[in-house]
């Protein structure tokens, strides 16, 4: 097939969906402003926010235990969160 762009051999030349030009760049608005309540709507998917989020914290552990920890498999985080939560009940933190 012969391609009057001169692109590749693999570019589909369709009239119905031409290359943007300058003109087309210079007149373009972000969706925000075009569609506002669409915007709202799709800004509002996903996970909702918690009442009381977790905090991101950082310390340094021996690396047997990490290994360890790690060791027990997926969900890891919440059983570490649960023995915390237990020596804190417990006084013994």
């Amino acid at each position: 097939m012969d391609n009057p762009r001169g692109k590749d051999a693999d570019f589909v030349d369709d009239e119905e969906n031409p290359e943007l030009t300058e003109e087309d760049f210079a007149r373009a608005r972000p969706f925000k402003e075009v569609f506002p309540s669409q915007y709202e709507a799709w800004k509002k998917l996903g996970r909702p926010p918690v009442v009381t989020p977790k905090v991101h914290i950082g310390f340094r552990l021996a690396a047997d235990v990490v290994a360890g920890v790690r060791a027990t498999g997926k969900g890891y985080n919440a059983r570490v969160e649960k023995v915390l939560r237990e020596a804190l009940a417990k006084g013994e933190l």
